[in-house]
């Protein structure tokens, strides 16, 4: 008789999916993952700031938007930690209980979206069919009522089991059978304007309806009947349900909901301090002001709340993205080398540039606060130029840390010790600061009167000198001096120590090694690159562009200030394993 061994492997973890054939993008793709995600949560977030907070919104329909942007909330919080384990660190598994309360609150806010939705679509009903008797049907208690209600109804629909596709469907019947209702009350109207009217407060809601049930029959479609479609195509759908939903119905209502559009963004009245000092300075050339006027976007005045969440969205990857740099290098023994101590220095840079411009800019986006002082002025134009020159003088130096260790493999470490580099960045820091120490005080001098609006969220000396009733041939000079002396001269060594690095380089027999030699400086190319590009565009731009127009010098110093402290930690830690891996287990850790 013979015995059938049988072994059974316990299963204790799932192993999550990001886009199958596209895993060495992943990296790259989660960067508009986390776009969408921030835009989900800030706007959201923002829904119900403005619901909360102005009495004009505090009605039925609005109140079914307070819920609608909490399920959307919910719902991009629930899936947020697995997808950015998945894109940014590869961390693909979860625990079987982890993904099961995954799965609950997933479909438990998709069946309580779902609910909302019809009860948005009674709620438009009434307020066309019985315009008379809404107040009375649709109370305050009344609605809260539904609320609790239908969020009862969608947990306890999906805690026995998983969440089916009849529970939506009967809600996408009932909301259509709504909209019958509200076309044949509208038909009946004779006015056509009054019909225009009606149908146009039901829009909003029409649309949120199409971006949740679509995605949601096209998944359902898929999975039940279409086996042999390609997993990417399944990813997509899942990614367009929970993605889509929670990032549109934002925009959607604020285009469409003129109070929400509005909050914060009046404009200033006609005797307020901004624009008295305006007119008085414009008019009258003898008056001198004590106070420069900063500008935000012009023409957009009205959407600067809105502007405000992508510029804070990059503070906050700046800040966060260069700590984590240096908190990284410093507790990491093998990235004590010469590499990364240039790096740490560059971070370092990168986090002080934000923090100069971080003041002025959220409060002209947020708080419309354009006021700044002269000696405010001065002092920020000091810093934000001296880091610049000194991040100039630090791409330098990692040029040449390059050039040595692809030219003189040998000698890098006796060249490039510990002791060489803090001379090296104590010499860069010093010629940095000796160079602009003397603009503020050739600044100070100057009388400023006509209009004092500087060009930019911040301040700088080509922008200021430009606002003084005074000869300002030699502050252009020595400016012009200062930039050649450092952006120039650096520029052309930078290209000079790249041009021995390619000779080199296509010296070496094997391909591989010259490709392994090559990939060691694309994060340093991509740093210089995004570094002088918007700076020299800038700068052409403040002293030749005389024609071009406001809004182009405004997104070049945006670009010029706040993408390289974006851009550089991203690119450093996609393009060095030993980061990636500290950031990876962290975050894992963390989750």
């Amino acid at each position: 008789m013979s015995i059938i061994n049988t072994s059974y492997v316990e299963i204790t973890t799932f192993f999550l999916v990001g886009m199958p054939g596209l895993e060495y993008a992943h990296s790259w793709i989660s960067i508009l993952i986390c776009s969408v995600y921030l835009i989900a949560v800030l706007g959201n977030c923002t829904i119900l700031f403005i619901i909360r907070t102005e009495p004009s919104l505090h009605e039925p329909m609005y109140y079914f938007l307070c819920m609608l942007a909490m399920s959307d909330l919910g719902l991009s919080l629930s899936s947020l930690p697995t997808m950015l384990r998945i894109f940014l660190f590869n961390a693909p598994e979860i625990s079987f209980n982890a993904c099961f309360a995954q799965e609950f609150f997933i479909h438990g806010f998709s069946a309580l979206e779902s609910s909302v939705l019809l009860i948005m679509s009674f709620d438009r009903f009434l307020a066309i069919h019985n315009p008379l008797s809404y107040s009375s049907i649709l109370t305050t208690v009344r609605v809260v009522q539904i609320g609790i209600v239908f969020s009862f109804k969608s947990m306890l629909l999906v805690l026995p089991f998983p969440f089916t596709l009849r529970n939506l469907s009967y809600y996408f019947i009932l909301i259509a059978v709504s909209y019958i209702l509200i076309l044949k009350t509208v038909l009946g109207i004779v006015s056509k304007k009054e019909q225009l009217k009606a149908l146009s407060t039901c829009v909003s809601h029409i649309c949120a309806v199409i971006i949740f049930y679509l995605p949601v029959i096209n998944l359902a479609i898929v999975h039940r009947f279409a086996q042999h479609v390609s997993p990417l195509i399944n990813v997509l759908m899942a990614n367009v349900l929970l993605l889509v939903p929670p990032l549109m119905n934002p925009i959607v209502y604020c285009a469409k909901t003129k109070q929400i559009r509005d909050f914060g963004g009046h404009p200033p009245s006609p005797m307020s301090p901004h624009t008295m000092t305006l007119e008085s300075l414009g008019n009258s050339s003898s008056s001198i002001s004590s106070t420069f006027l900063l500008s935000g976007i012009s023409g957009l005045e009205r959407m600067h709340i809105w502007i405000s969440i992508p510029l804070c969205f990059m503070y906050l990857v700046s800040i966060m993205g260069n700590c984590t740099i240096l908190f990284i290098i410093k507790t990491e023994r093998s990235l004590h080398e010469p590499m990364y101590l240039f790096l740490s220095m560059l971070a370092l840079i990168d986090l002080g540039l934000s923090l100069c411009t971080l003041p002025t800019v959220l409060g002209i986006f947020w708080v419309g606060a354009r006021e700044i002082s002269h000696d405010s002025c001065f002092a920020q134009l000091f810093f934000i130029h001296s880091l610049s020159f000194l991040e100039s003088s630090v791409l330098l130096s990692m040029a040449f840390d390059r050039f040595v260790a692809i030219c003189r493999p040998l000698h890098y470490a006796s060249i490039l010790t510990n002791t060489v580099i803090g001379r090296i960045g104590l010499v860069s820091l010093g010629r940095s600061v000796a160079l602009i120490f003397p603009l503020p005080f050739m600044l100070k001098r100057f009388p400023y009167c006509g209009s004092p609006v500087l060009s930019h969220s911040y301040c700088l000396h080509q922008d200021v000198m430009k606002l003084a009733c005074a000869d300002i041939k030699a502050n252009s000079i020595y400016g012009m001096f200062v930039i050649v002396s450092t952006v120039g001269i650096d520029s052309l060594l930078i290209l000079f120590s790249y041009t021995l690095i390619l000779r080199t380089v296509l010296s070496i027999a094997s391909r591989a090694e010259r490709l392994k030699a090559f990939n060691t400086c694309v994060s340093h190319i991509c740093a210089v690159l995004l570094f002088y590009t918007p700076m020299i565009g800038l700068s052409i731009i403040h002293r030749f562009g005389k024609q071009v127009p406001h809004l182009v010098q405004v997104v070049m110093g945006f670009m010029y200030l706040l993408f390289p402290p974006v851009i550089n930690p991203i690119v450093y830690s996609v393009k060095t394993k030993q980061i990636q891996d500290r950031v990876t287990h962290a975050f894992c850790n963390c989750v």
